[in-house]
């Protein structure tokens, strides 16, 4: 048995520790010629903000460790890298109002995360380390804008944006809440201005299609699918009564479409002035569709709370029989979807709700089966708009048949007939990629009067960002660069004219949308990533068996954890930038991801979300002065399911410090002599199972509940087995580590638990090998019998009946029943 050492666990002596000695042997970082089948674990690299982590940031860092700790042991080299996604609008907010120059805010900031990250004992290959705004690095950010560029994907188009004339700067969309600046609360104002496009619309099919190809949550699918909004629906033609134009409205629901009895038109939509040509009230139509177009923007994407509109004074003469149907401008129309104008019905909730509020007629044809439901549909009292059960009354074919039934024989009926066209349309929109500020990857492109636009050579690049003392914005709507004249200022690389320099930066969505792959090369100054090493980290025949792919054409990366609120945008964007460089030749598989998953929200006591604002954050750095950064680990992946929101609750924290005393106190007690009792190496062989399953599930809280029970028994035994405390050591490594590899050595081991394998079930020992039955005479428990556990239920009798207690208390009477229960309890009847 090990003897009693003086000092207690210590934390503040134990992690420090690890972490040098991790660090000096470069324990986590991988290499590229390995002989061993490679694994990529990835995080969403962080914003370095001047706030430092939060508990949010432990939450998705420690489930993926976990997870790369796993997988080295398993064999596999394992790629876990981290970096900094460090341009933005906040940086350059910060600087603004300090006087600091943006590039000393971030070194400032990096620093301190990455001091705090160490500290928490994440097993990162901090040899990779990137920052988006290295030189380095945005080289080749503006080296995939040029390959766009050069392929027609990234182009000029005039476009709105959105101005704050109080700070002087364009603002993205999501900078925008409720119709003012989030920065300042100042009312936002639209002006128009020429934005740089990323022409993504042009990979919509592609990007929802080759969902079906990687292991993503469905509700991160789903996200993606509704951004894309892709409907397969019928185009309708119809002329417009007293002109000469002919509109076209896109139906994604077109099964009710003898239910149609007016149209809307989007407020902004280019079609609308001509429309209006001859109608009296012209300019008053024409003043209210832009009003409503400014609410609507001001909103945001916000859901509409109530329709409003407008009439045209025009009607479409509707060529499948419903007549003349008013149109009417609407906002809820959209002139980016579809074709922006859509013919309406009873059977559509805003539908329904706009006509109810303006008094236009309603024609249901289609209805619920109970009689009594069908009549409030027939008196236009409630809207009824299920397309697969609703039971159809028109057209005349398909009367008496359910809508959902019927889908595919309508469109072909329609199109037949000569009534529609089928088409295919989406919701997603092409990217706006310009950002008129400072702080973000200059766009490499020049104007001359005599060229237009023209690349900056490949030999000049990075374009970089001026060294300049103002960086603050202009009047005009433009980059605060436009300013910089030295700057703007250069040589048309076409004809050696007088030329000026792109203004417009990139937006921070640029740099994390590749960052993935500058992890596997990230020092290379010839290529963006070597294609032999590229190869290596994107090997479709190294998968885990755990992992189900229908195609074997993901990667690099085999596991990406972030925030659900990443899973639009950010993760679309950077699908988008992988499959044109796939296209390219660039990279060998055609979806970045394999696996994408998200952790839930971390909220303050009370359930709040946690603000700078309301002084609630927490903060890891005096979590782990005083409970060490083992417990906050271990707090963090057993508080509750990793995929919901939970509240931080100090006192669970000091439950998992309590834990890991309790580990060491264990293990101090150790002998190595003593042999585990058939119960405790059950429990310990099932507890091996139990964690290597539930951290593939990302059921970290289980995994953690499995450890705790397995460290009850081994407490309850007189003397400390070294299995059962081996495996507990193994299990617990990933979680808290620090502990772990200090536990190993103190029972003997002179290589790191680092190095170690994972450990494997025992099949043969997941049960025990002997039951015990109880034995009952008229309702009372007279005797136990140890069997073994494959014993039939006839030799269970026959010994329970040959026993002399039992005997004893049948008084030589034959039982009159006899009721067993497979390897718990034989109840014999006597009386």
């Amino acid at each position: 048995m090990l003897s009693v050492e003086s000092m207690e666990y210590n934390p503040k002596e134990i992690e420090p520790k690890w972490q040098k000695t991790w660090a000096d042997a470069k324990a986590f970082e991988a290499r590229d010629d390995s002989p061993k089948p490679k694994y990529y674990c990835l995080i969403e690299f962080p914003y370095p903000s001047g706030d430092g982590l939060h508990a949010g940031h432990v939450r998705s860092n420690t489930a993926m460790d976990v997870v790369a700790r796993k997988r080295r042991a398993e064999g596999y080299e394992v790629l876990y890298p981290i970096g900094w996604d460090a341009f933005g609008l906040p940086t350059e907010n910060y600087a603004i109002k300090t006087g600091k120059k943006p590039a000393l805010v971030t070194k400032e900031n990096t620093d301190t995360f990455r001091r705090q990250l160490q500290a928490l004992g994440f097993s990162f290959d901090w040899s990779r380390e990137v920052n988006t705004t290295d030189p380095s690095y945005y080289r080749w950010t503006q080296w995939i804008f040029l390959e766009l560029h050069k392929a027609g994907l990234a182009y000029k188009a005039k476009m709105e944006i959105n101005w704050c004339p109080k700070d002087k700067i364009g603002l993205a969309n999501e900078e925008v809440v409720d119709g003012c600046c989030e920065r300042c609360g100042t009312k936002v104002e639209k002006r128009e201005k020429e934005q740089w496009m990323l022409a993504i619309t042009k990979y919509a099919d592609r990007l929802e299609k080759d969902l079906d190809t990687v292991d993503y949550l469905e509700k991160i699918k789903a996200q993606q699918r509704n951004w894309i909004g892709k409907s397969d629906g019928l185009l309708f033609s119809s002329p417009v009564k007293d002109t000469d134009i002919v509109i076209e409205t896109f139906s994604a629901h077109f099964e009710a479409f003898c239910a149609d009895t007016f149209v809307v038109i989007a407020p902004n939509h280019p079609l609308l002035p001509r429309l209006l040509d001859g109608v009296s009230n012209k300019e008053e139509i024409l003043a209210e569709a832009k009003a409503i177009t400014e609410r609507r923007s001001a909103a945001g994407h916000a859901e509409i709370k109530e329709v409003e509109g407008v009439f045209t004074g025009r009607y479409i003469v509707d060529p499948v029989g419903n007549g003349e149907l008013p149109i009417w401008i609407a906002n809820y129309a959209l002139a980016e979807y579809g074709t922006g104008i859509v013919k309406c019905s009873a059977h559509d909730e805003r539908d329904f709700a706009f006509a109810k509020k303006y008094n236009i007629p309603l024609k249901p044809v289609l209805f619920p089966s109970l009689p009594e439901e069908r009549t409030r549909v027939e008196n236009r009292e409630v809207c009824y708009s299920d397309m697969e059960q609703g039971i159809l009354s028109e057209p005349a074919d398909f009367a008496g048949k359910t809508a959902g039934q019927s889908r595919d024989a309508i469109s072909a009926y329609a199109v037949e007939k000569g009534l529609a066209k089928k088409k295919i349309t989406y919701k997603l929109r092409d990217w706006v990629f310009s950002r008129q500020r400072y702080w973000g990857e200059p766009i490499p492109m020049i104007h001359c009067e005599k060229c237009d636009w023209v690349p900056v050579p490949l030999t000049d690049l990075p374009v970089t960002l001026p060294d300049v003392e103002n960086y603050q914005p202009t009047d005009t709507g433009e980059s605060p660069l436009a300013a910089i004249t030295e700057w703007v200022n250069t040589i048309c690389p076409s004809c050696k004219g007088p030329a000026r320099r792109e203004t417009d930066t990139m937006p921070n969505w640029a740099g994390s949308s590749w960052y993935y792959l500058r992890y596997v090369d990230p020092k290379n100054d010839q290529v963006f990533c070597d294609p032999k090493k590229l190869a290596y980290w994107s090997g479709a025949n190294e998968k885990l068996s755990t992992i189900n792919y229908k195609l074997q054409n993901a990667g690099p990366v085999d596991w990406y954890n972030g925030g659900m609120e990443h899973t639009t945008l950010h993760l679309l964007y950077s699908r988008f930038w992988h499959k044109f460089l796939f296209d390219q030749g660039h990279v060998p598989t055609s979806e970045p991801y394999a696996k994408r998953t998200s952790h839930g929200l971390i909220l303050a006591d009370g359930g709040v979300k946690m603000s700078k604002s309301k002084g609630n954050v927490v903060n890891p750095d005096a979590i782990v002065l005083q409970f060490g950064a083992d417990s906050l680990r271990v707090y963090e992946m057993f508080m509750g399911p990793f995929d919901q929101a939970i509240a931080w609750n100090t006192d669970g924290l000091v439950g998992a410090r309590r834990f890991l005393e309790r580990a060491w106190r264990a293990a101090l007690r150790v002998d190595k002599e003593a042999e585990p009792s058939s119960a405790l190496l059950v429990l310990a062989n099932q507890t091996i199972e139990k964690v290597s399953h539930d951290i593939e599930e990302l059921k970290m809280n289980t995994a953690v509940a499995a450890l705790m029970i397995l460290l009850r028994d081994i407490e309850k035994e007189e003397r400390v087995a070294l299995f059962p405390l081996e495996t507990l050591i193994r299990l617990l490594a990933p979680f808290a580590p620090h502990i772990a590899e200090e536990l190993w050595e103190k029972i003997g081991h002179s290589e790191p638990l680092y190095r170690s394998h994972w450990p494997k079930a025992d099949s043969s020992k997941l049960e025990l090998s002997l039951l015990t039955i109880a034995v009952q005479v008229n309702g009372k428990v007279r005797d136990t019998l140890s069997v073994p556990r494959t014993i039939s239920e006839e030799e269970v009798r026959a010994l329970a009946l040959g026993r002399d207690s039992v005997k004893r208390w049948l008084e030589g009477k034959e039982p009159k029943k006899i009721v067993y229960v497979p390897g718990r309890l034989l109840s014999i009847v006597a009386e």
